[in-house]
């Protein structure tokens, strides 16, 4: 059993940005030569989310706009009045999606849908360096 890890560097602007990660774990997967096994890919931080979509602009106007009517930025959140910095929302957010995706892997390959794509979602209401950390766990033979 091998494990190892990557890390990629994400910078975001402000409020919800959406980075398609797909080809850089594609790649990682590629580069660790295992046949086989899983691939974790996580962001530390409660402000930010990983998950799949098909990555294009229908999904991703709709993917935001239900992430607006469940945790609006401009909603009532006891954490703004706790701290007085204005990213209540992003913590709801990052919490319903959850930090980590786990796919399996085979063939060399993460087994992914043919329109489905690896996201990492930073929901902060400031610009920020996201940490990616990818991990393949599995077996080269």
């Amino acid at each position: 059993m091998v494990c190892l890890n990557y890390e990629i560097e994400l910078s975001s602007s402000a409020r919800t940005d959406i980075f398609d990660v797909t080809e850089e774990v594609q790649k990682v997967v590629l580069q660790s030569g295992l046949k086989k096994g899983l691939v974790t890919v996580h962001t530390p931080g409660s402000t930010a989310a990983v998950t799949t979509i098909e990555y294009e602009s229908g999904a991703l106007s709709d993917f935001t706009r239900v992430l607006e009517n469940l945790a609006p930025v401009d909603g009532e959140y006891a954490h703004n009045a706790r701290w007085g910095d204005g990213n209540g929302y992003s913590h709801v957010r990052a919490a319903l999606l959850g930090p980590s995706l786990c796919v399996p892997v085979k063939d060399g390959g993460a087994l992914l849908g043919a329109w489905q794509q690896i996201i990492v979602l930073d929901f902060d209401n400031r610009p920020r360096k996201r940490r990616v950390i990818i991990q393949v766990l599995g077996e080269r033979g």
